[in-house]
């Protein structure tokens, strides 16, 4: 929207997906890369393909939680209960990395296989008495459920989740120069969204991308801690 990849003499064309959705186009070779957690590319890397981590762009500072049914209110209390989580992606790490706080391993919990943009709706049903989510369906299970709560989130493990941009390593190394232009983009980005002068007009086209208000979106933005060239 700003025109910044054309500023840098880069042709970069964009692909909306539900999250892991993008990362099985990615292993079908649909994409030359894909944003996904550092998790989530080393499971993508083992069972479908290889790729380069190119970019860390962020970590996840509370926006990946686990919401429980009212009633619940620590991790230990999950013992015996059914958990609806993506199994094998980055909430299924998260749950692991809070049982394994509690003293507990996936063994003493029910695990049920739920798509994170349906964990809301499945919460609400009363079918698990937990489930595992990033914003904006963590915040969703929240108001959908009354009474329920955020018994663990991604601020007591901050460094667990980090995004990243994973590369095809042929399409690295066909275009390196290329993706430096991007990588060059992205620390613009950055400093686009950390200025408080520009912060508003940032939160106002990402806003607008997920049909949200931008009030909304700028509550989502502070679980997330963007990084700078320097920090990354």
């Amino acid at each position: 929207e700003k025109g910044w990849f054309e500023d840098e003499g880069v042709d970069v064309t964009f692909e909306w997906f539900d999250y892991v959705a993008s990362m099985d186009a990615f292993a079908a070779g649909q994409l030359d890369a894909v944003c996904m957690t550092n998790g989530d590319t080393l499971v993508t890397g083992a069972t479908g393909r290889r790729s380069v981590m190119a970019l860390i762009n962020d970590f996840s500072n509370g926006n990946d939680m686990i919401v429980a049914q009212p009633g619940i209110t620590d991790v230990a209390q999950l013992a015996g209960k059914k958990v609806g989580v993506e199994i094998g992606f980055v909430g299924h790490l998260l749950l692991l990395r809070a049982l394994e706080k509690a003293g507990l391993t996936e063994d003493d919990v029910d695990l049920i296989n739920v798509p994170t943009n349906e964990t809301p709706m499945v919460l609400a049903s009363g079918d698990v008495d937990a489930i595992v989510a990033w914003q904006p369906n963590s915040s969703q299970s929240l108001q959908m459920v009354p009474g329920s709560t955020s018994i663990y989130s991604s601020a007591n493990d901050p460094g667990l989740i980090y995004d990243t941009l994973a590369i095809a390593p042929e399409s690295l190394n066909r275009y390196p120069s290329e993706w430096g232009k991007v990588a060059a983009v992205w620390y613009r980005i950055v400093d686009f969204l950390n200025d408080p002068e520009t912060q508003p007009e940032a939160l106002e086209i990402m806003a607008a991308r997920v049909g949200i208000a931008a009030n909304e979106y700028a509550e989502l933005m502070q679980g997330t801690r963007f990084l700078n060239k320097e920090e990354a």
